[in-house]
């Protein structure tokens, strides 16, 4: 099978996909979507090796697995700064001091709010007392 038949096949979802996936991140369902083109596009005289589909099946599952191990190692940091002063950097280039009041995980990360300022970057953090 061809590199050409897989992306032919999986090219009937992609202009959907990249309106809800403006990242370019991969997800296990869109590689399953893949997996499963690959396979009906496969030649049957010539089968794929199903071992191969489930080392990679496997390794996307880990590599999953440590992502949400990580964001939740992030998280619990910032639940250890509530109650804590801390100093951030301003969106318009200033910094300003105030008290951690709350952690949220978001899609696109984890924020805290910071004396009723909502959606501080744990990178814009400069100092903790």
């Amino acid at each position: 099978m061809t590199t050409a038949n897989v992306q032919a096949a999986a090219a009937s979802g992609a202009s959907a996909q990249q309106a809800s996936n403006s990242q370019g991140v991969l997800g296990q369902n869109d590689f399953l979507k893949l997996m499963i083109a690959q396979m009906q596009a496969q030649n049957p005289l010539e089968p794929a090796n199903s071992n191969e589909f489930l080392n990679e099946l496997a390794q996307i599952t880990q590599v999953e697995q440590i992502t949400n191990l990580a964001n939740a190692n992030e998280l619990s940091g910032a639940v250890q700064l509530i109650g804590r002063t801390v100093t951030y950097n301003v969106p318009g280039g200033g910094v300003a001091t105030g008290k951690v009041q709350s952690a949220q995980s978001t899609a696109s990360g984890v924020t805290l709010t910071i004396e009723g300022v909502p959606g501080v970057s744990l990178t814009g953090i400069t100092d903790v007392e």
